[in-house]
């Protein structure tokens, strides 16, 4: 094996020329840990399973040796010969950039596939012939099952993010694309963080695979600076304005518990003067990408995101990340905070907790083994009165909802509602006078119409959706692609729709 100590620049790994020439061209000079790490075995032709902090440069990790393989290999037109599933069509679509920066000089191709967005170019480019496929779960086993991807040539696959893709309920779909693959393949599994639950069930996925990574369990990296503010629920957008307004922010990414808040808080900061975009599960493929180019591009000083973005967020030099809502795990900490400090550079991550708050951020402290500095923003008035609450109430969202679905001239109710299962969120109907119960007729649907008197089916999840939502915001409702989500006619004043979605 490798002695990965005398493994200090890439120069000294001796790759192909082209590899090397892309590397060089990428301003990359000494891998990272994980890479120094990973590479060696990989490189062998082993199958790995690497575990770092995310941001340390896992993707480059996993794509120099599968590229280096594919180089040395005779040429095969019209054959698929690396796969990557990754859990969230925003990092499907991180990989797929670094990877063509990597290819710039060589024969191979690579195809994103992902949900929300129409299927027919990824059905040509899949049918054509390309030797690196970048997937969701879902989206690649529609077309699995539709006879346009073909793996009998494939030599590696990966799987990046692998606890989450499991945790998030990808494990039948990873079974199912599993069975389409040849036995005999390499497989390299990457992961920010790799619980003992999930690391029992990536082995059945390997051969005598070798673990490898950063020993701390699940801290940010070191050169992030950590910080945390007591604050009332209802003044947290004044405060996050207030951090914004230091003149060393120059763009922070703010992560919010669910889409409605998201919503919310890119509204007030943007009526507070400050560029703001939202990016989340409710959105679609072209606003969620036109949102996340215009943060890149510093059209946006803040781009405001739920969960699904926390793997899929590459952007370089991102000096803050803020934790509008303390969250619900500690990994979802560390994923947070690792949008920030990329490649070895510093950056801040801030969390602000309410009072019945505290014991999600002592949870943190425990996981990471670190207690997080208290800290207050000079001048904020902490007592200040609230001119009006964060969130809209949810009976004032569903009439709104209901209103734009029946239009103009309908009885709020009077259909019930029909759920839009958009990119894989469970859709809402009408609430009428009988409240928020089951459709009357008993309409619900999993990836399809309801049929009258038709029980509720297991869906699978989508790729990018962890949770379901109440109400889209408007206009975002529906998915792009073929077969989203389920839609069902609710009877008077129920629920219809179930879920499903784009995949």
């Amino acid at each position: 094996m490798t002695d990965v100590a005398t493994m200090t620049t890439f120069q000294e790994m001796n790759l192909p020329k082209s590899l090397n020439d892309a590397i060089t061209h990428m301003g990359y000079a000494e891998p990272t840990e994980i890479q120094a790490l990973s590479l060696p075995p990989a490189r062998q032709g082993r199958d790995v399973l690497g575990t770092a902090a995310t941001g340390s440069g896992k993707t480059v990790a996993f794509l120099l040796p599968l590229i280096e393989k594919l180089l040395s290999g005779a040429a095969t037109p019209r054959r698929s010969r690396a796969l990557v599933l990754a859990p969230t069509r925003e990092l499907a679509a991180q990989i797929e950039e670094v990877a063509l920066e990597l290819i710039r000089n060589t024969h191979l191709r690579v195809t994103s596939i992902f949900g929300g967005v129409g299927q027919g170019p990824q059905t040509s480019a899949l049918r054509g012939g390309t030797e690196i496929i970048i997937a969701t779960p879902g989206r690649l086993l529609d077309h699995i099952n539709q006879g346009n991807a073909k793996f009998g040539g494939l030599e590696v696959l990966v799987l990046d993010e692998a606890d989450r893709m499991l945790d998030l309920g990808f494990l039948p779909d990873i079974k199912r694309i599993l069975k389409a693959l040849p036995s005999v393949r390499q497989t390299l599994l990457f992961s920010a963080t790799m619980p003992d639950d999930i690391l029992k069930l990536a082995r059945d996925f390997q051969v005598n695979p070798l673990r490898v990574g950063v020993k701390h369990g699940g801290r940010p990296a070191a050169k992030i600076t950590e910080l945390a503010y007591a604050v009332s629920s209802e003044l947290k957008v004044d405060l996050v304005a207030g951090i914004l307004a230091a003149p060393d922010v120059d763009q922070a990414l703010v992560f919010t518990r669910t889409k409605h808040r998201a919503n919310r808080v890119a509204e007030k900061l943007e009526r507070a003067g400050i560029s703001a975009q939202r990016i989340h599960g409710n959105r679609s493929q072209t606003a969620r990408t036109e949102a996340l180019e215009g943060f890149k591009s510093g059209k946006y000083k803040v781009l405001v995101a739920t969960d699904i973005a926390a793997r899929g967020i590459d952007v370089p030099a991102l000096g803050h990340v803020i934790n509008f809502d303390v969250p619900v795990s500690a990994e979802d900490y560390v994923h947070r905070a690792g949008r920030t400090a990329r490649a070895g550079l510093s950056g801040t991550a801030i969390t602000l907790f309410a009072r019945d708050e505290e014991d999600g951020l002592r949870s943190i402290e425990r996981f990471t083994g670190k207690a997080i500095e208290r800290a207050k923003l000079e001048g904020f008035d902490y007592a200040a009165k609230p001119q009006e609450g964060l969130e809209i109430p949810l009976r004032e969202r569903l009439a709104t909802h209901r209103a734009q679905r029946n239009g103009p001239g309908k009885p709020v109710g009077a259909q019930g509602g029909r759920g839009n299962g958009g990119q894989g969120n469970q859709g809402q109907s009408g609430q009428g006078q009988s409240g928020q119960g089951r459709s009357a007729q008993g309409g619900q649907s999993s990836q399809g119409r309801a049929s009258q008197g038709g029980g509720q089916g297991q869906a699978r999840p989508a790729d990018n959706a962890r949770y379901s939502t109440v109400a889209p915001a408007a206009g975002e409702g529906r998915s792009s692609g073929p077969r989203s989500g389920g839609r069902g006619r609710g009877g008077s004043g129920g629920n219809g729709g179930g879920r499903g979605g784009s995949r």
